[in-house]
Protein backbone atom coordinates (compact mmCIF):
# COMPACT_ATOMS: atom_id res chain seq x y z
CA UNK A 1 0.00 0.00 0.00
CA UNK A 2 1.40 3.58 -0.61
CA UNK A 3 2.33 5.72 2.07
CA UNK A 4 2.49 9.35 0.77
CA UNK A 5 0.63 9.44 -2.21
CA UNK A 6 -2.59 7.48 -2.96
CA UNK A 7 -5.46 8.18 -5.79
CA UNK A 8 -8.70 8.68 -4.69
CA UNK A 9 -12.34 8.46 -6.11
CA UNK A 10 -15.26 9.85 -4.96
CA UNK A 11 -19.08 9.23 -5.79
CA UNK A 12 -19.62 13.09 -5.53
CA UNK A 13 -17.39 13.28 -8.42
CA UNK A 14 -18.05 10.79 -10.68
CA UNK A 15 -14.91 9.73 -13.56
CA UNK A 16 -12.30 12.20 -11.18
CA UNK A 17 -9.36 10.75 -10.00
CA UNK A 18 -7.14 12.79 -7.37
CA UNK A 19 -4.19 11.86 -6.86
CA UNK A 20 -3.27 13.06 -3.36
CA UNK A 21 0.86 13.86 -2.51
CA UNK A 22 0.23 13.84 1.87
CA UNK A 23 4.33 13.76 3.24
CA UNK A 24 3.95 16.55 5.71
CA UNK A 25 5.10 18.69 6.58
CA UNK A 26 6.03 20.14 3.13
CA UNK A 27 5.19 17.05 0.73
CA UNK A 28 9.06 16.64 -0.02
CA UNK A 29 9.76 14.40 -3.17
CA UNK A 30 11.78 11.60 -1.54
CA UNK A 31 12.32 8.35 -3.89
CA UNK A 32 9.75 6.97 -1.87
CA UNK A 33 7.21 9.68 -3.21
CA UNK A 34 8.61 9.78 -6.65
CA UNK A 35 7.67 5.88 -7.28
CA UNK A 36 4.77 6.06 -5.11
CA UNK A 37 3.66 9.31 -7.76
CA UNK A 38 4.42 7.24 -10.75
CA UNK A 39 2.79 4.38 -10.10
CA UNK A 40 -1.18 6.18 -9.09
CA UNK A 41 -0.03 8.26 -12.45
CA UNK A 42 0.25 4.23 -14.14
CA UNK A 43 -2.74 3.60 -12.34
CA UNK A 44 -4.90 6.47 -12.94
CA UNK A 45 -4.19 5.56 -16.83
CA UNK A 46 -5.34 2.11 -15.92
CA UNK A 47 -8.12 2.44 -14.63
CA UNK A 48 -11.39 2.70 -16.97
CA UNK A 49 -13.52 4.65 -14.26
CA UNK A 50 -11.04 7.62 -14.10
CA UNK A 51 -11.43 9.85 -17.43
CA UNK A 52 -9.98 12.97 -15.69
CA UNK A 53 -7.46 13.52 -12.75
CA UNK A 54 -6.35 16.00 -10.11
CA UNK A 55 -2.81 16.53 -8.74
CA UNK A 56 -3.37 17.83 -5.07
CA UNK A 57 -1.28 18.30 -2.18
CA UNK A 58 -3.41 19.71 0.31
CA UNK A 59 -4.85 22.85 1.43
CA UNK A 60 -1.26 24.24 2.36
CA UNK A 61 1.32 22.86 -0.08
CA UNK A 62 1.63 21.26 -3.26
CA UNK A 63 5.20 19.99 -2.51
CA UNK A 64 8.29 22.34 -2.15
CA UNK A 65 10.60 20.27 -3.95
CA UNK A 66 12.65 17.45 -3.76
CA UNK A 67 13.77 15.30 -0.55
CA UNK A 68 17.41 17.64 -0.25
CA UNK A 69 18.57 15.63 2.87
CA UNK A 70 18.52 12.22 0.30
CA UNK A 71 20.64 14.18 -2.67
CA UNK A 72 23.04 15.76 -0.30
CA UNK A 73 25.30 13.23 0.12
CA UNK A 74 25.31 11.50 -3.53
CA UNK A 75 28.11 11.44 -5.95
CA UNK A 76 27.73 12.18 -9.33
CA UNK A 77 28.22 8.50 -10.36
CA UNK A 78 25.08 7.44 -7.65
CA UNK A 79 22.93 10.77 -8.93
CA UNK A 80 23.88 9.61 -12.71
CA UNK A 81 22.41 6.08 -12.24
CA UNK A 82 19.09 8.04 -11.02
CA UNK A 83 18.45 11.23 -12.49
CA UNK A 84 16.43 9.48 -15.75
CA UNK A 85 14.43 7.74 -12.98
CA UNK A 86 13.64 10.87 -11.12
CA UNK A 87 12.74 12.92 -14.70
CA UNK A 88 10.43 10.01 -15.47
CA UNK A 89 9.04 9.85 -11.84
CA UNK A 90 8.27 13.70 -11.61
CA UNK A 91 6.90 13.97 -15.50
CA UNK A 92 4.28 10.56 -14.91
CA UNK A 93 1.67 12.95 -14.92
CA UNK A 94 2.43 13.79 -18.52
CA UNK A 95 1.73 10.50 -19.41
CA UNK A 96 -1.42 10.05 -18.67
CA UNK A 97 -3.87 10.01 -21.68
CA UNK A 98 -6.15 11.74 -20.13
CA UNK A 99 -7.38 15.48 -18.94
CA UNK A 100 -4.93 16.17 -15.75
CA UNK A 101 -5.23 19.46 -13.59
CA UNK A 102 -2.79 19.89 -11.33
CA UNK A 103 -4.46 22.31 -8.05
CA UNK A 104 -2.05 24.65 -6.72
CA UNK A 105 -2.27 25.85 -2.79
CA UNK A 106 1.32 27.03 -1.43
CA UNK A 107 4.21 26.22 -2.92
CA UNK A 108 5.03 24.45 -6.16
CA UNK A 109 8.90 24.47 -5.75
CA UNK A 110 11.36 22.41 -7.98
CA UNK A 111 10.33 19.27 -8.13
CA UNK A 112 6.87 20.56 -6.73
CA UNK A 113 6.58 22.62 -9.97
CA UNK A 114 8.04 19.97 -12.21
CA UNK A 115 5.01 17.75 -11.25
CA UNK A 116 2.69 20.67 -11.79
CA UNK A 117 4.41 21.54 -15.34
CA UNK A 118 3.52 17.63 -16.80
CA UNK A 119 -0.21 18.80 -15.85
CA UNK A 120 -2.52 19.86 -18.79
CA UNK A 121 -3.73 22.71 -16.45
CA UNK A 122 -2.70 24.43 -13.79
CA UNK A 123 -5.30 26.16 -11.11
CA UNK A 124 -3.19 28.06 -8.17
CA UNK A 125 -4.68 30.05 -5.35
CA UNK A 126 -4.20 33.43 -5.07
CA UNK A 127 -1.54 33.27 -1.89
CA UNK A 128 0.62 30.01 -4.70
CA UNK A 129 4.68 30.70 -5.08
CA UNK A 130 5.50 28.63 -7.89
CA UNK A 131 9.50 28.73 -8.13
CA UNK A 132 12.79 26.55 -9.82
CA UNK A 133 15.15 27.46 -7.06
CA UNK A 134 17.45 24.74 -7.39
CA UNK A 135 20.16 27.04 -8.69
CA UNK A 136 20.31 28.13 -5.26
CA UNK A 137 21.59 24.66 -4.48
CA UNK A 138 24.40 24.67 -7.31
CA UNK A 139 21.92 22.38 -9.48
CA UNK A 140 19.55 23.29 -12.01
CA UNK A 141 16.37 21.47 -12.24
CA UNK A 142 16.77 17.79 -13.31
CA UNK A 143 12.90 16.45 -13.31
CA UNK A 144 11.45 18.37 -16.70
CA UNK A 145 11.98 21.91 -15.56
CA UNK A 146 14.05 23.31 -18.11
CA UNK A 147 12.36 21.89 -21.04
CA UNK A 148 8.47 22.06 -19.73
CA UNK A 149 8.82 25.39 -18.30
CA UNK A 150 10.45 27.06 -21.18
CA UNK A 151 7.75 25.16 -23.49
CA UNK A 152 4.87 26.81 -21.13
CA UNK A 153 6.51 30.50 -20.57
CA UNK A 154 9.12 30.61 -23.48
CA UNK A 155 12.54 30.64 -23.22
CA UNK A 156 13.49 34.06 -21.38
CA UNK A 157 10.55 33.71 -18.96
CA UNK A 158 12.05 30.05 -18.06
CA UNK A 159 15.66 31.26 -17.99
CA UNK A 160 14.78 34.33 -15.49
CA UNK A 161 13.32 31.74 -13.26
CA UNK A 162 15.77 29.07 -13.09
CA UNK A 163 19.03 31.64 -13.21
CA UNK A 164 17.37 33.37 -10.12
CA UNK A 165 15.65 31.11 -8.49
CA UNK A 166 13.02 33.39 -7.65
CA UNK A 167 9.42 32.43 -6.36
CA UNK A 168 7.03 33.70 -8.47
CA UNK A 169 2.99 35.20 -7.47
CA UNK A 170 0.07 33.65 -8.48
CA UNK A 171 -0.64 36.74 -10.29
CA UNK A 172 2.79 37.27 -11.86
CA UNK A 173 2.17 32.89 -13.28
CA UNK A 174 -1.16 33.78 -14.55
CA UNK A 175 0.17 37.01 -16.46
CA UNK A 176 3.29 34.70 -18.18
CA UNK A 177 0.92 31.65 -18.50
CA UNK A 178 2.44 29.28 -15.81
CA UNK A 179 -0.96 28.81 -14.51
CA UNK A 180 -4.44 29.25 -16.12
CA UNK A 181 -6.74 30.36 -13.19
CA UNK A 182 -6.27 31.89 -9.80
CA UNK A 183 -9.01 31.72 -7.04
CA UNK A 184 -9.39 31.44 -3.34
CA UNK A 185 -7.42 29.12 -1.50
CA UNK A 186 -10.31 27.20 -0.26
CA UNK A 187 -11.72 27.39 -3.99
CA UNK A 188 -8.73 25.47 -5.59
CA UNK A 189 -9.32 21.92 -5.29
CA UNK A 190 -13.11 22.27 -6.04
CA UNK A 191 -12.26 24.54 -9.22
CA UNK A 192 -9.73 21.78 -10.11
CA UNK A 193 -12.54 18.87 -9.69
CA UNK A 194 -15.18 21.40 -11.89
CA UNK A 195 -12.60 21.33 -14.58
CA UNK A 196 -11.75 17.70 -14.49
CA UNK A 197 -15.53 16.38 -13.98
CA UNK A 198 -16.91 17.99 -17.45
CA UNK A 199 -14.79 15.08 -18.87
CA UNK A 200 -16.53 12.48 -17.41
CA UNK A 201 -18.75 11.53 -19.91
CA UNK A 202 -16.41 12.88 -22.67
CA UNK A 203 -15.84 10.53 -25.67
CA UNK A 204 -12.32 9.41 -23.91
CA UNK A 205 -10.30 8.09 -26.67
CA UNK A 206 -11.06 11.41 -28.30
CA UNK A 207 -9.58 13.21 -25.62
CA UNK A 208 -6.34 10.71 -25.39
CA UNK A 209 -5.96 11.50 -29.56
CA UNK A 210 -6.09 15.18 -28.74
CA UNK A 211 -3.61 15.13 -26.26
CA UNK A 212 -1.34 13.29 -28.04
CA UNK A 213 -1.34 15.25 -31.06
CA UNK A 214 -0.78 18.49 -29.02
CA UNK A 215 2.38 16.77 -27.06
CA UNK A 216 4.25 15.02 -29.90
CA UNK A 217 3.29 17.83 -32.18
CA UNK A 218 5.63 20.04 -30.06
CA UNK A 219 8.37 18.16 -30.42
CA UNK A 220 8.27 18.21 -34.10
CA UNK A 221 8.27 20.37 -37.27
CA UNK A 222 5.00 21.41 -38.75
CA UNK A 223 4.70 19.03 -41.26
CA UNK A 224 5.37 16.26 -39.45
CA UNK A 225 2.58 17.63 -36.68
CA UNK A 226 0.15 17.51 -39.45
CA UNK A 227 1.26 14.18 -40.23
CA UNK A 228 0.46 12.91 -36.58
CA UNK A 229 -3.09 14.95 -36.41
CA UNK A 230 -4.06 13.29 -39.51
CA UNK A 231 -3.20 9.54 -38.39
CA UNK A 232 -4.57 10.33 -35.08
CA UNK A 233 -7.97 11.31 -36.79
CA UNK A 234 -8.33 9.25 -38.93
CA UNK A 235 -8.11 6.36 -36.41
CA UNK A 236 -11.11 7.69 -34.67
CA UNK A 237 -13.50 6.32 -37.37
CA UNK A 238 -12.14 2.80 -35.93
CA UNK A 239 -14.05 4.33 -32.44
CA UNK A 240 -17.63 3.39 -31.53
CA UNK A 241 -17.64 6.69 -29.83
CA UNK A 242 -17.25 8.09 -33.43
CA UNK A 243 -20.14 6.76 -34.59
CA UNK A 244 -22.29 7.51 -31.33
CA UNK A 245 -21.44 11.32 -31.80
CA UNK A 246 -21.99 11.75 -35.21
CA UNK A 247 -24.69 9.81 -35.15
CA UNK A 248 -26.39 11.82 -32.25
CA UNK A 249 -25.28 15.06 -34.02
CA UNK A 250 -27.47 14.22 -37.23
CA UNK A 251 -30.62 12.61 -35.29
CA UNK A 252 -30.50 15.56 -32.12
CA UNK A 253 -27.99 18.76 -33.02
CA UNK A 254 -25.01 18.80 -30.80
CA UNK A 255 -23.98 18.22 -27.33
CA UNK A 256 -26.45 15.43 -26.46
CA UNK A 257 -24.46 12.21 -27.11
CA UNK A 258 -23.69 9.62 -25.00
CA UNK A 259 -20.13 8.00 -25.35
CA UNK A 260 -18.84 4.45 -24.06
CA UNK A 261 -15.19 5.46 -24.52
CA UNK A 262 -14.26 2.91 -27.01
Amino acid sequence: MPEFVTLETSDDHPGVGTILLNRPPMNALNRQVQSELAAAAAAATDRDDIKAVVVYGGPKVLAAGADIKEMNDMTYPEMAKVAGRLQTALGSISEIPKPTVAAITGYALGGGLEVALGADRRIAGDNAKLGVPEVLLGVIPGGGGTQRLARLVGPAKAKDMIFTGRFVGADEALRIGLVDEVVAPDEVYNAALAWAGQFANAASVALAAGKKAVDQGLGVDLATGLKIEEQLFAALFATEDRTIGMESFVENGPGKARFTGK
